[in-house]
């Protein structure tokens, strides 16, 4: 009986030292691997208009929600900013817009009569001094491509070759594209058949060799347009009069979805799934007098959850367990040292403000950051009024600028974001404290990344304060909101 014990014993030893050896033989293959990147970007996609987040079954993504199956979904997932071009640039190179001195889309707006002066940025785009992600891949030998949108250059008269342009910036081969005139009567008006078939023949062309695809689509960016018929369909689903729900955005992400299935269904027949790693991500919030961002406030140029909370799902065969849902909060500075790290590339970048998230793709729990920022020091038409924010843990502050920077009351918002997701209840007053303690830190982060600030505009008018250009171009109709009330929604 001891005999047959101790037999048992040595077994179920034998087996674990197995089982380990062979775990970590899988690890280390994984780690030699030369894995392909394809990186998929939507363009002001909401947080609630993926399925695999649960808020809405209007809007049909079986195939993003296939990658997040297939992989790991983030729920606190956050664009660098609440805006295009500065969130690009984060992806890009692993830096806060902030440090890059890009916090606004190119080439911005101009309120000459608000009550601040708009910060400086720089007018020329993304500095060339920059070390992008696609020069990263080109450095260990990966063949790059871009297709669709940039927007990281003074203005979109892209030219092949051009200073601040993809080709310049470490891409290949390259397919820039703009969004649709609002008068377009195309049938696929954004571009997203001409940008998946090109992706699919860079995938052909280079299906022997490494390669890092970044698929930059305009979806769901206005103009809103989309085939008829397709809008139509999401006008006679349930709930069509919610306004999560909007048949538009139901038609050109339903587009953009199937393209992604064409991309997938592509690696599957050359034999790449298993050897690809497939992220899916948007660029900020979306546009919220469009479609409402429930349960998150506000939208896209705001630094409310709704402008900067966003969809993340990434797919990683052999290593993420498929179905993970991850509530780690990652931004998309995290992008740049998380894929350096997966292709073994070096960065001697000091100024780097990403954290690698491959230990949380890998399955640990958390990484070590003690907080999350962001500045926009900009008005914005679709917007709401200039601000910084600061997530710490489970606690998120609000600085509005007009308010801080003038000496007026009402200049901080503090909310729990995991109790209080809808940013609904202002605790500043409750938690004076804290504020305090993520007010220094905010500041003393601004100061730390050199970040551009706003003044006092000596041109001031309270008349024509929120007017985005010197005057007002005859016929021209402008939507604002009510941007006179920070704190109110």
């Amino acid at each position: 009986m001891i005999k047959f014990k101790i037999f048992k014993l040595f077994a179920l030893i034998l087996a674990l030292t197995l089982f380990g050896c062979k775990k970590d033989q899988v690890q280390s293959s994984n780690e030699n691997k030369q894995w392909n990147v394809v990186f998929i970007l939507a363009d002001d996609m909401g947080w609630n208009q993926v399925k695999y987040h649960g808020i809405t079954n209007y809007y049909d993504t079986p195939n993003i929600d296939g990658i997040a199956s297939s992989g790991m979904s983030f729920t606190n997932a956050y664009a660098a900013a609440p805006i295009c071009s500065p969130a690009r640039a984060s992806i890009m190179t692993g830096k806060y817009p902030a440090r890059l001195h890009l916090t606004d889309y190119l080439p911005g707006n101009s309120y000459p009569y608000a009550p601040l002066l708009s910060a400086e940025q720089r007018k020329e785009g993304l500095s060339m001094k920059e070390v992008t992600l696609a020069e990263l891949f080109k450095k260990q030998g990966y063949t790059t491509g871009h297709f669709g949108k940039w927007h990281l250059n003074k203005d979109k008269n892209y030219q092949d070759g051009r200073l601040g342009d993809p080709e310049s910036q470490g891409f290949d081969d390259v397919l820039a594209t703009v969004k649709p005139k609002p008068d377009s009567n195309s049938k696929d008006a954004h571009h997203v058949g001409e940008i998946t078939d090109r992706t699919l023949q860079f995938i052909e062309n280079n299906k022997d060799k490494p390669f890092f695809a970044y698929v930059s689509h305009h979806v769901v960016h206005r103009p809103l347009m989309e085939d008829k018929d397709l809008i139509n369909s999401y006008k006679t689903k349930q709930h069509n009069e919610n306004r999560v729900n909007n048949p538009i955005m139901g038609a050109m992400i339903e587009r953009m979805d199937r393209s992604i299935g064409r991309i997938l269904t592509k690696l599957e027949d050359l034999n790449l799934t298993d050897n690809t790693i497939i992220v899916f991500f948007s660029d900020n919030g979306g546009f919220k007098y469009y479609q409402d961002q429930a349960p998150l406030r506000g939208g896209k140029a705001m630094v409310f959850e709704g402008g900067i909370r966003v969809p993340f799902a990434i797919k990683w065969p052999e290593v993420i367990k498929p179905g993970t849902v991850s509530d780690v909060p990652m931004i998309t500075n995290d992008f740049f040292p998380t894929l350096a790290e997966i292709i073994g590339g070096v960065s001697d970048d000091e100024e780097i403000d990403g954290i690698s998230l491959v230990p949380v793709l890998r399955g640990e729990k958390f990484i070590e950051r003690d907080a999350l920022f962001w500045h926009f020091p900009h008005y914005h038409r679709q917007g709401y009024k200039p601000s910084g924010a600061i997530r710490m843990g489970d606690y998120k502050l609000i600085e509005w600028y007009e308010r801080s920077i003038q000496g007026l009351d009402y200049q901080y918002d503090l909310y729990n974001i995991k109790e209080d997701i809808g940013e609904s209840k202002n605790l500043a007053n409750e938690m004076p404290e804290l504020v305090i303690k993520m007010k220094n830190r905010l500041h003393n982060w601004l100061n730390e990344v050199g970040a551009n600030k706003m003044k006092i505009n000596p041109n001031f008018d309270y008349e024509k304060r929120y007017l985005p250009e010197l005057e007002w171009p005859e016929g021209k109709d402008y939507h604002y909101i009510d941007m006179h009330f920070p704190n109110r929604q």
